[in-house]
């Protein structure tokens, strides 16, 4: 046979030519949802899109409309690797809410905070480094590290977030097998997916562990201004200006489509990103960065974000009052005071990856636990979020959820186990828990 025949029979005829690191690459569970999911028949409580029915856009398009009048030559140019000084100055006005006192000098503004994830282990990791995460961990940084060719180990939360014991064993046992540990990475208010914050006591120790141990952190907080009794919590940030890079979004406060983003890094750390920025997009867009500008300067964005707050608060109650009519005593859930997700923890021996095919036959969607750790826990949890769905859509939702897990309990009662949980890997650390409840 010869080598084009041969090479005929290949669903990818380049599957040689690929860089090792692609080995990591894959869609995450959220996005193979999404052509289901978005079908108007099916309720998801999958994915976490911001529901941005609520924003003004008569006000967004006039304050566009006068961009362009006025300054669409500079709008649609190439602009700074940096960032407009403008956004900067603004942003920097923005994490003052949360204690920070920052230099817009050290601000790096980037396509998303996704995008700030990227760049900041692209710059620090090296193939086998190690990464430290809450368990479980944000998916969209997981597919990044796991990109980077990073190890991840997990780190235990409880209803109180990340447990400092937990962090100061992993490390130990990280460092006592030869490896290199770059950062901790976390999400300290309305984690996405635990829906749960690091509570003020335990944050100082947070810090004080990482500042022994010489481990940055990386602070992600696109949900911090989100809290529902309008607390703001004070950033990690605000307390450790040399130990941590601070990662902030406009997709949750204001609308994801613009992919605004910002790090705020110290000095030495900011001339990388913006090296790796250049390289990576030349400059983030010059118009995205103007309009959000401009909605600041004009509009009363801190009486936006209350409005969301309320709005989120309602659907959140909506869920719970829902999960509490209609699942199965032996489901445990946590009642998160912002952001957009529960996280629900089935009854044993029922394993939440296996049963959404037949959930999304149902009509209703989720997100499974597997797909938020890096080393096959989480079968027994779900991700539900209440961001997007009207009240009445998610309690039909998680109506029919129940429905789907009743039946699913019934057949194994009846049956034994329905399907084989993914197995666990070894590790040489205790295993983090799925109850966050």
């Amino acid at each position: 046979m010869s080598d084009i025949t041969r090479g005929s029979t290949r669903l990818d005829q380049y599957v040689d030519r690929y860089a090792a690191r692609t080995e990591g690459m894959k869609a995450s569970e959220v996005r193979a949802l999404f052509s289901v999911a978005s079908r108007p028949e099916v309720v998801s409580l999958a994915g976490g899109m911001p529901n941005i029915s609520d924003l003004p856009l008569d006000v967004v398009g006039k304050g566009i409309a006068d961009l362009i009048a006025h300054d669409g030559p500079v709008a649609m140019q190439y602009g700074s690797g940096q960032g407009t000084p403008e956004l900067r100055e603004q942003i920097c006005e923005v994490m003052r809410l949360e204690g920070i006192e920052a230099h817009p000098d050290d601000v790096v503004v980037t396509v998303g905070s996704q995008q700030a994830v990227d760049l900041v282990t692209r710059i620090f990791c090296d193939p086998g480094d190690v990464v430290l995460c809450e368990a479980p961990s944000y998916l969209g940084a997981l597919g990044v590290f796991r990109a980077y060719e990073a190890d991840v180990v997990h780190v235990e939360m409880d209803a109180d977030g990340l447990v400092p014991e937990a962090l100061a064993q992993a490390i130990a046992v990280t460092r006592a097998a030869g490896k290199t540990i770059k950062f901790l990475y976390t999400i300290p208010n309305y984690h996405n997916p635990g829906g749960i914050s690091l509570s003020a006591e335990r944050r100082p120790e947070i810090l004080r562990i990482c500042r022994e141990a010489d481990i940055l952190i990386l602070e992600d907080n696109p949900y911090g201004l989100l809290g529902f009794e309008g607390t703001i919590h004070r950033a990690l940030r605000a307390d450790e200006p040399e130990g941590v890079i601070y990662l902030g979004s406009f997709s949750k406060t204001f609308a994801p489509g613009f992919r605004v983003g910002w790090a705020l890094a110290p000095h030495a750390v900011r001339e990388k990103l913006v090296l790796a920025q250049e390289s990576a997009t030349l400059c983030p867009s010059a118009f995205s960065q103007l309009a959000i500008s401009r909605y600041l300067e004009n509009h009363d964005w801190l009486g936006q974000v209350e409005a969301f707050r309320a709005m989120y608060k309602e659907r959140r109650d909506a869920m719970i009052s829902a999960l509490e009519d209609f699942m199965p005593a032996a489901c445990r859930w946590n009642v998160p005071t912002g952001g957009f997700y529960v996280w629900l923890t089935l009854p044993p021996g029922i394993d939440a990856k296996a049963m959404l095919p037949r959930a999304v036959t149902a009509r209703v969607a989720y997100v499974p636990g597997t797909a938020f750790f890096a080393d096959g826990f989480g079968s027994s949890s779900m991700r539900l979020s209440f961001c997007y769905p009207t009240p009445e859509r998610i309690r039909e939702g998680v109506r029919r959820l129940a429905g789907v897990l009743e039946a699913e309990m019934e057949l194994r009662e009846t049956f034994g186990a329905t399907g084989t949980i993914p197995a666990i890997r070894a590790s040489d650390y205790d295993a983090p828990s799925n109850d966050l409840s």
